[in-house]
């Protein structure tokens, strides 16, 4: 099978899937408590304004034509109203990506560059203070809930050792801890593609120092449990491969262990941490509603919160529709990466 078909089919998987999330989201509507039409108006409606508003919209309809219309939206592109917000719902989900994707993706780079080396090193000293270090770490990663990690960075860096900060009415400064750490706890003060394009313009470096600073914390809150796993997948594969007879012949024909390690080794377990690197960057694009509340980050998360609470069902199911398509395609970039990484992978 050629890998133009192999994705053809993977994308027409990827398609039924998210037709399923849509109908599960679109079942829960139907059978969840509350009049929309109330909702949209608020308890003060008239009931005549009530039922207008319930034939505008098409909620009197037999539930089956109500549902052929939402998927009609869908394959338009229409995601809906928000009249709570009183804007396109896609809007909302669009202004609110940016945010969410930068933390996923810092998060995922931030337990990349820890998990790998640590767990390598791990494998390679069994029995050492090194390996007994990365499995404790690995057990604490895991172990830690990520609401209460956020707390304790915002409590110990933000307000034990953290700077002043001004105050919103006066703009007088307040004295929080000692001020040794200059590191953000909360907000998106700059957006990266803003920042990386003043850095190319302007050549300064503010803008990007700035973005870096508040996504840190945020960015290591969400990555830790990531970390941890990875390091654990790391160690467990690489002490597999380490056994195998091919390793014994590489380091008799003389090679450096480095080159082993890094290059035959660490490639052949890539294949388990990539399927895991795929499904963790879905779980953090959808899972990432802790971390963004406890660090006010506006992205999809808070958004996703914001809406439960007014329970704004239009923007609830855009925004874990989104979610939805972005688990389908990294699962079909990361089944296409399989054959790079291990040629004895059959596209089949």
């Amino acid at each position: 099978m050629s890998m133009a078909k192999f994705l053809f089919r993977r994308t027409l998987q990827g398609v039924f899937v998210i037709w399923g999330v849509v109908t599960v989201l679109f079942g829960l509507r139907a059978v969840s408590p509350g009049d929309p039409a109330t909702l949209m108006l608020g308890q003060g409606a008239t009931q005549d304004l009530i039922q207008q508003v319930r034939e505008e919209e098409g909620l009197n309809d037999p539930i089956v034509v109500q549902y052929g219309d939402y998927l009609a939206e869908l394959v338009t592109g229409d995601l809906g109203y928000s009249w709570r917000s009183e804007r396109e719902v896609e809007a909302m989900v669009i202004e609110r990506i940016p945010a969410t994707l930068e933390l996923a993706i810092a998060a995922t780079i931030i337990a990349l560059l820890i998990a790998i080396p640590l767990g390598v090193i791990s494998a390679t000293r069994r029995g050492s203070p090194s390996d007994y270090g990365a499995t404790l770490f690995s057990l604490l990663g895991i172990s830690t809930p990520n609401f209460w990690l956020g707390l304790m960075l915002i409590l110990v860096l933000g307000v034990w050792y953290g700077i002043p900060y001004p105050t919103l009415s006066t703009g007088s400064t307040i004295p929080v801890g000692i001020g040794l750490i200059d590191l953000p706890t909360g907000r998106r003060a700059v957006g990266f593609g803003e920042a990386f394009m003043t850095l190319l313009t302007e050549q300064s470096f503010d803008e990007m120092t700035l973005w870096l600073k508040h996504i840190t914390l945020p960015a290591v809150t969400l990555g830790t449990y990531f970390t941890a796993l990875i390091t654990r997948l790391t160690r467990s594969g690489m002490i597999d491969e380490l056994g195998k007879p091919y390793v014994t012949a590489t380091q008799a024909k003389g090679l450096p262990g480095v080159l082993i390690r890094y290059k035959h080794v660490l490639r052949n377990t890539m294949i388990p941490i990539i399927t895991v690197l795929g499904l963790q960057m879905g779980t953090l694009m959808g899972g990432a509603v802790i971390t963004e509340t406890v660090f006010n980050w506006p992205g999809l998360g808070q958004r996703l919160i914001n809406a439960l609470s007014i329970r704004d069902w239009p923007l609830m199911q855009g925004i874990i529709l989104f979610v939805a398509v972005m688990f389908v395609f990294i699962n079909i970039v990361v089944d296409a990466l399989y054959t790079y990484l291990d040629p004895q992978v059959s596209i089949e």
